[in-house]
């Protein structure tokens, strides 16, 4: 007897073995379903890059990291883990590996969705965040900057206290300029990487003394 089955889009987080040389377990995040833990099989052959796709075919071609797709899965094990039975690529974000921090940045957003579970309410925010994160690297936006307004917007979006409680306590100078940062458009940014660093590890010891993600 079939097991459950769901169609759903989402982004691929993380590639990885799954023990089988005839599978490959993927990492994905949907907007209606959060984390979810899937299955592809693998093909006979490897396609040459020349050959990847480019159309709206389903299964044209292999998922990849950072792919957003439509999903067709099915269960066998009551939604703990799904088999990838048709898969239809929407877009993949091929200027992301052509930047080592860029691919870094994605990886350390993809974990982070990957670790930490977002409440229903918040998954659809978080997915639109996740897009427009994936589309900012691809385009060669910085790295530094997204990861600092993508980790903002997140805790935003997730209800932490970040502007009432991690705010007050930048100094004067570093609020004017974070305020820059988080509200202007890449393409007009020029703070320093320096200063979005240290920017960045306040924000980040901030996650890690206040709340329970884990990084």
């Amino acid at each position: 007897m079939p097991g459950p089955q769901l169609q759903t889009t989402a982004f691929i987080l993380a590639r990885q073995p799954s023990g089988s040389d005839n599978f490959e377990q993927l990492t994905a995040f949907s907007a209606e379903h959060g984390v979810l833990l899937c299955l592809t099989r693998l093909p006979k052959t490897a396609k040459p890059a020349s050959a990847r796709r480019t159309s709206a075919a389903p299964n044209e071609g292999r998922l990849d990291l950072f792919d957003e797709a439509e999903l067709w899965l099915e269960s066998s094990s009551q939604g703990r883990t799904w088999f990838i039975k048709e898969h239809r690529l929407i877009l993949r974000h091929d200027g992301i590996g052509r930047s080592y921090e860029a691919l870094k940045t994605a990886a350390a957003f993809g974990t982070l969705l990957a670790r930490n579970p977002v409440a229903e309410e918040s998954r659809a925010p978080v997915a639109a965040l996740l897009r427009s994160s994936l589309g900012a690297l691809a385009a060669g936006g910085r790295p530094d900057i997204v990861w600092l307004k993508t980790l903002y917007c997140l805790l935003r979006d997730e209800g932490y206290p970040v502007k009432q409680q991690w705010w007050p306590l930048l100094p004067a100078g570093d609020r004017n300029t974070a305020a820059q940062l988080l509200n202007q458009p890449l393409a007009a940014q020029t703070a320093d990487a320096p200063t979005v660093t240290a920017l960045t590890r306040r924000l980040e010891a901030w996650v890690a003394a206040e709340t329970e993600i884990r990084l």
